[in-house]
């Protein structure tokens, strides 16, 4: 069965020192201390821990790129946990996700036709394609915030995903088919929910949404230290 996946080349492990900004971090390498960017812009404050153990992704050519530095910070480990930290992959892994069947093995629908940064009215969608001739649209939402089992969203107010929900339900009322996937960037949940202590908003305009038609998936991923595969659904407990 072919797989869904993300990989990364030059994986390198390091210790997470300190997070001056969103965008950096400082980790020691192999006893060196090196700023670093994160690829996610989000809190991850239970995450990024002094102390903890993180995942770079090591830029050999990062020089001629004109990058600033020459390491990015893809995953960390949660304990024993391990989980993918890059914002960006899981837009690419669900992408391969619909390509490869996985959306078809699970859901009975295939899709045809798809593109990335879809336009419609006001927001810009992650995909967009079509199944049995109707068009539809698909939201990617990357989850790093677990408690207990329990994955949750967001772990910082997000009134861009409030806008996005709206638009999904705005789409579904105009005739289109959508969705919005939860990729879950860890193994071991067994239940996701939207993060309504932190952004209550967002809890309520998914509810509105899913009433509305908007259909809200989520899956685990099968995270190693070089990249993950988007593995099985779990259950959404709202």
């Amino acid at each position: 069965m072919e797989r869904d996946s993300m990989r990364y080349e030059h994986v390198r492990k390091g210790i997470f020192r300190a997070r001056p900004n969103r965008f950096a971090a400082r980790v020691d390498i192999d006893g060196k201390e090196h700023m670093v960017h994160v690829k996610n812009t989000g809190r991850c404050r239970e995450l990024l821990i002094p102390g903890a153990t993180v995942l770079l992704e090591y830029h050999p050519d990062a020089k001629a790129r004109g990058r600033k530095t020459e390491y990015s910070l893809v995953g960390v480990y949660k304990g024993k946990l391990l989980i993918n930290m890059d914002s960006q992959a899981p837009n690419a892994a669900a992408r391969e996700w619909l390509e490869n069947g996985g959306f078809c093995r699970d859901t009975g629908w295939r899709p045809e036709n798809i593109r990335r940064e879809v336009t419609y009215g006001q927001s810009r969608f992650d995909l967009a394609f079509t199944v049995e001739g109707k068009p539809a649209f698909m939201e990617v939402k990357g989850v790093t915030l677990e408690w207990e089992g329990v994955a949750l969203f967001p772990d910082a107010p997000t009134q861009r995903g409030v806008k996005h929900l709206e638009e999904l339900t705005e789409a579904v009322e105009n005739g289109f088919m959508a969705f919005v996937l939860f990729v879950i960037q860890m193994k071991g949940i067994h239940e996701f929910r939207p993060n309504e202590q932190m952004h209550k908003a967002f809890a309520d305009a998914l509810v509105r949404a899913r009433e509305a038609g908007v259909k809200v998936l989520a899956y685990d991923c099968s995270v190693r230290e070089d990249g993950f595969d988007v593995d099985q659904e779990v259950r959404c407990g709202f």
